[in-house]
């Protein structure tokens, strides 16, 4: 099991990341999402809470030239599932699971983000009420734009004081290198501010925009919701 804070710490651009996990004590679920940014509209981006999910927008309206990729709801939920995504997919996720269709099945109609070379992986999590939660990652095969290879990974009973990490980039490059493997296996913490400030922290600060952390109590549904902005002061909910 890794330190995530060690892993972010020796990558100074994985990108976009999800970890889902428990907390050591096994009351709560735990969620986690970030973005980073190379380019000025990649940075023009903060996380606005949006009822019980997240939107991104834009900081400087006025300096906003491409929103197809960078402004979406990275997280929705619907009754006591919680979707977190990099992309539009979380809308598509969420209109499939009210519909009563599968994370899985709504995922297997796309690919990865039509930004050659790169060809941005899309990951995608679901967090069950239960604390049960799956990961997904689209991307292209070995940068190759003609195949789209899709990996899901179940995590039925998550154990206490584990999550899973999953991120767009290997690593910093040109083009990007596509996220390779399965998620990592990383400690989680009790303390929800601690964590997040050391996870922000973390992040290299030349490139990292806005995280979220969210902590949900198991038996009861309810949240405590952390929000850090490159831009402006962290945000703070329960």
């Amino acid at each position: 099991m890794e330190q995530i804070f060690d892993i972010l710490q020796n990558n100074a651009y994985p990108g976009r990341g999800i970890l889902l996990g428990q907390t050591p004590d096994s009351t709560r679920a735990m969620i986690a999402y970030f973005i980073m940014g190379r380019s000025e509209n990649s940075r023009n981006r903060v996380f606005v809470p949006d009822g019980a999910g997240l939107r991104t927008e834009a900081f400087d309206p006025a300096k906003l030239t491409d929103p197809s990729l960078i402004i979406y709801a990275p997280v929705r939920t619907l009754g006591g599932q919680t979707i977190v995504t990099n992309g539009d997919q979380t809308d598509m996720v969420h209109d499939a699971l009210a519909r009563r269709e599968s994370f899985q099945a709504a995922l297997r109609t796309r690919t990865f983000e039509p930004d050659g070379p790169n060809y941005t992986p899309r990951i995608s999590g679901l967090l069950e009420a239960n604390g049960g939660y799956t990961l997904s990652i689209l991307k292209s095969a070995e940068g190759d734009p003609a195949a789209c290879r899709r990996f899901f990974y179940e995590y039925d009973r998550p154990l206490p004081g584990q999550g899973h990490f999953i991120h767009t980039y290997q690593q910093d490059g040109d083009p990007l290198p596509s996220f390779v493997g399965e998620p990592r296996l990383v400690a989680t913490m009790d303390d929800i501010e601690g964590f997040t400030q050391a996870l922000w922290t973390s992040l290299n600060p030349d490139n990292k925009v806005a995280l979220f952390v969210r902590y949900v109590t198991l038996a009861t549904g309810e949240t405590e919701t952390r929000i850090q902005n490159r831009h402006e002061v962290t945000q703070c909910e329960s």
